[in-house]
């Protein structure tokens, strides 16, 4: 009974806010209700019995993917006017997708199979080792371009933040490297009780 109660409240939460996500206006508050979607998340798959991905699900997308997003959205001058222009031109399309993927999903939840009374659901091997099987034998390939495609969006974040702007002075270590004692060095008489005039 406690186990149901607690599962419809962090599925609630969750589609809350995974709707909060897409909802809101200021892109930080989009991140924030991500991170709760995540947690919720989390809470589900403990009641599952899968106490390892919980934890990788806050340590990895929470604790790394999650702030990442949060660091990208403040650091990046982006001008979300601009962005919500193409809002309705693209509705019809995100509305299209969006109700093939909701017709997967009920599809799968009343065509599913009842799983046979006899299966032993407990094994005496972990849900960590199971999944550290099954990633490194069955799944391998799929796992290293997983790897490979976070690679290239790692890349790809440092490359918009290292773009050249306007009104912005940027360190460039060769020129201070060429730079001559004489350059940078001016040696100037000073009177007594006079200081330095501006140059």
């Amino acid at each position: 009974m406690i186990e149901s109660l607690f599962f419809y409240i962090f599925a609630g939460v969750s589609c809350l806010a995974g709707l909060m996500v897409i909802s809101s206006r200021n892109p930080v508050h989009s991140v924030l209700f991500l991170i709760l979607a995540f947690f919720n998340s989390a809470g589900l798959f403990v009641l599952l019995g899968a106490e390892f991905l919980a934890m990788l699900l806050v340590v990895v997308y929470v604790g790394a993917v999650a702030v990442l997003f949060l660091f990208v959205v403040m650091m990046l001058d982006i001008n979300f006017a601009e962005l919500r222009e193409g809002f309705q031109r693209y509705m019809p399309l995100g509305l299209g997708v969006g109700g093939i993927l909701l017709t997967e999903i009920l599809f799968v939840f009343f065509n599913r199979e009842e799983m046979p009374e006899n299966v032993n659901l407990l094994s005496e091997v972990s849900n960590t080792r199971a999944l550290g099987r099954v990633l490194y034998t069955d799944y391998i390939y799929l796992f290293q371009v997983a790897g490979l495609i976070l690679l290239v969006a790692m890349i790809g974040a440092i490359t918009l933040t290292l773009r050249r702007r306007e009104n912005v002075r940027k360190q460039l270590i060769s020129t201070q490297n060429d730079r001559t004692r004489e350059e940078t060095i001016q040696v100037v008489k000073v009177s007594n009780r006079v200081g330095v005039r501006k140059l």
